[in-house]
């Protein structure tokens, strides 16, 4: 009996082995018709990659001394680099700077020279043609929970019946410039609204958010943003079936939109592009400037630039960062922290303050920046359904997962941290496979849902549903973190996935269509919505100066929390109705 006991253990050992050598990586679903994605809008952050070294040099920010002109001194700043070996990359006559690339040993004799103002590394940052007439009519549907908060409906449709009252300010005539990631020049809601661009990021002017090294779209940030001002009624962009087919319409659907590139499809920045970016937009005759990246630190070179650009009339508005629940971070990120830009932090549509957005005295303003529906990159984006046994699960698809459908025997698979997870009935002939959030892997590390996924598709999965192990966090919106051969995902709630996991067994569908709108939370979402304000604003009196169109915000503004100015809100919620009610009792000027 022994005998047999030990030599059925075998046998199982030998059938448990098998299956963990199966190697199924042949038959994922195809994402061939879909974008392909670099950077998922879903998961952003302020932190950073640091810039690339290149013979040992490091890039770094220049100021010299005014001893004579501007122009004078950012020559004798150039001369000084190349005299020590090092290469200058960008120059900014007004400031009297240059970006330049140097070794250690450039730098420390650079520091020497008694006319060398600073020097300071160019510091990573990161993301949280002519303009045909705007689209006159669409549907009052279009109008999101955010748009409605910001008051911009009854600025512009007083009666709500979708169309623009004739003579509404909506931003005519304004340009606003946007420094993110670029834009999708597909995307049906932007196309009316754009008026010229710059990369700089690939060095040309066609600043779209895609890598023409690796032929990846980005995540779609910028287009986001971008289009949470301008976006245009009546549009016609792929939605999920749950919203309006027409999509979305911006604060300021009347302005020019100039779009600067300075992210790549990663979402990484640096200091000496942004700096080249606002003189562009200025010089490009932008009155606003929206910022939805930032970095943790100040870089003086950086703050005279937004100083140079306020004082030459550009209003830059930027958010704060979404570091708000680190107990480490204090304070707001930059250029959100200067003193010249208006710092923009979020709520949600109850108006109250989101754990994530950094606070501090440098706050002005809030405005909705919680589940923000808007524009993004053309089908990058999915719809998810689940379906089991002819019961519909509420479900949200993962960052980076492609679109796609699958219906197959739904097989449950622990936390999903092997290939052999799913038992014995899993097969290279497909199925699909339910797993858990949470846990780790053989070696004690933390298994991702990228790590889960790939298992269940070398085992044979040909989707796959992660239930949530947390009962107060719904379905979750989680990422796969980058793109890849991946199949179909959805989450599901912790409740839900108990459901599905009792019917083991059934015939299973799991289907992802794609969509060129998401919702997007931080305070990047926020930005563009005082951005879109003040250009109606600006609209309605275009003789305002940029501190005239910041006090009409902040004195008009809702306030919340805290009676006055508050570390949390600033002056309160930007409402675009109150501040063009205020304008009416501001004297003109001649």
């Amino acid at each position: 009996m022994k005998r047999w006991v030990w030599l059925g253990l075998v046998v199982g050992l030998v059938a448990c082995d098998e299956v963990e050598q199966q190697d199924c990586t042949d038959t994922s679903v195809s994402d061939s018709a879909l974008p392909k994605v670099g950077f998922s809008s879903r998961a952003s952050s302020l932190e950073a990659e640091e810039p690339a070294s290149l013979d040992g040099r490091q890039p770094v920010l220049i100021r010299y001394r005014r001893t004579l002109s501007a122009a004078s001194a950012t020559q004798a700043a150039v001369d000084a680099v190349q005299r020590t070996g090092g290469k200058v990359t960008t120059r900014w006559n007004r400031l009297s700077a240059v970006a330049a690339r140097v070794t250690p040993e450039e730098r420390a004799k650079l520091a020497r020279d008694p006319n060398v103002l600073s020097i300071e590394p160019d510091r990573p940052v990161r993301a949280f043609t002519r303009q045909a007439a705007p689209i006159l009519s669409g549907s009052a549907s279009e109008y999101t929970e955010g748009l409605k908060m910001v008051q911009a409906p009854a600025v512009w449709d007083a009666d709500g019946d979708g169309n623009l009252d004739a003579s509404a300010p909506i931003g005519t005539n304004i340009k606003v410039c946007v420094i993110d990631s670029g834009w999708d020049n597909r995307h049906p809601e932007l196309q009316a609204a754009y008026g010229g661009g710059r990369d700089f990021v690939e060095d040309d002017d066609e600043p779209l958010d895609y890598d023409s090294g690796t032929q990846q779209w980005g995540g779609g940030h910028g287009t986001h943003t971008a289009a949470t001002i301008a976006a245009q009624l009546g549009s016609l962009g792929t939605v999920n079936p749950h919203e309006d087919s027409n999509g979305v319409v911006g604060v300021a659907p009347g302005v020019e939109l100039l779009v600067a590139r300075v992210l790549n499809v990663r979402g990484n920045g640096n200091t000496a592009d942004i700096i080249s970016a606002l003189e562009w937009c200025r010089e490009k005759g932008a009155k606003i400037a929206s910022l939805s990246l930032g970095a943790p630190d100040a870089s003086a070179t950086e703050e005279a630039a937004f100083e140079e650009a306020l004082a030459n009339g550009l209003l830059a508005i930027a958010a704060t960062g979404n570091s708000g629940e680190d107990p480490n971070v204090t304070g707001v990120a930059y250029p959100a922290g200067y003193p010249s830009v208006v710092a923009v932090g979020a709520v949600d549509v109850q108006k109250k303050h989101g754990s994530f957005s950094q606070r501090g005295p440098e706050v002005s303003l809030v405005a909705p920046g919680v589940d923000v529906l808007s524009a993004v990159i053309v089908g990058a984006e999915a719809y998810s359904l689940v379906e089991t046994d002819g019961r519909e699960f509420e479900s949200n698809s993962l960052a980076f997962a492609p679109a796609g459908s699958y219906k197959g025997k739904l097989l449950t698979c622990g936390i999903g941290d092997s290939r052999s997870a799913c038992g014995q009935e899993a097969t290279c002939k497909g199925f699909v496979a339910y797993v858990d959030r949470g846990g780790v892997d053989a070696e004690g590390n933390g298994l991702t849902f990228a790590k889960k996924v790939d298992f269940m598709r070398r085992a044979g999965a040909r989707a796959v549903i992660i239930g949530n192990n947390d009962p107060d966090d719904g379905v979750g919106s989680f990422t796969l973190g980058t793109a890849g051969e991946w199949v179909p995902t959805a989450s599901v709630s912790f409740a839900d996935g108990s459901a599905l996991k009792a019917m083991a067994g059934k015939s299973t569908e799991v289907k992802l269509s794609g969509v060129d709108y998401v919702r997007l939370t931080g305070t990047s979402m926020a930005t563009p919505h005082v951005a879109g304000v003040a250009a109606l604003v600006w609209s309605a009196r275009p003789s305002l100066t940029p501190p005239q169109v910041r006090k009409l915000l902040e004195d008009s503004a809702e306030d919340l929390g805290t009676p006055g100015r508050d570390e949390l809100h600033g002056f309160g919620l930007v409402r675009a109705k109150n501040a063009l009610e205020a304008l009416g009792s501001l004297p003109t000027t001649p």
